[in-house]
């Protein structure tokens, strides 16, 4: 819970840097993120105008069987529609 609690304060405080790098050592930790701290990294990489990085988390997510909720799919989205990659977004939505 202090781990979500952690990302979703980097994400509110646009410090999506932060937010990766303990999503990061969570794993390296063998702690299971959830679809909060998920959704919460690609939500503050959204919010930074990183659409290719909410995007391949979202990707990475996804094989790697983590949770990923309606926030975060919605988040990646519209990190790409931000900056003009919504055709990007809905191809690749597609193909999966």
């Amino acid at each position: 819970v202090s781990c979500s609690a952690a990302i979703s304060a980097c994400e509110k405080g646009s410090q999506w840097q932060f937010a990766l790098l303990l999503c990061v050592a969570m794993t390296a930790a063998s702690i299971e993120a959830s679809a909060v701290s998920c959704s919460a990294v690609i939500s503050a990489c959204e919010k930074a105008g990183e659409w290719q990085r909410s995007w391949q988390l979202l990707n990475a997510m996804g094989q790697d069987a983590m949770a990923v909720d309606i926030f975060g799919y919605s988040a990646a989205i519209s990190a790409c529609g931000k900056c003009c990659e919504w055709q990007r977004a809905l191809l690749d939505g597609m193909r999966q």
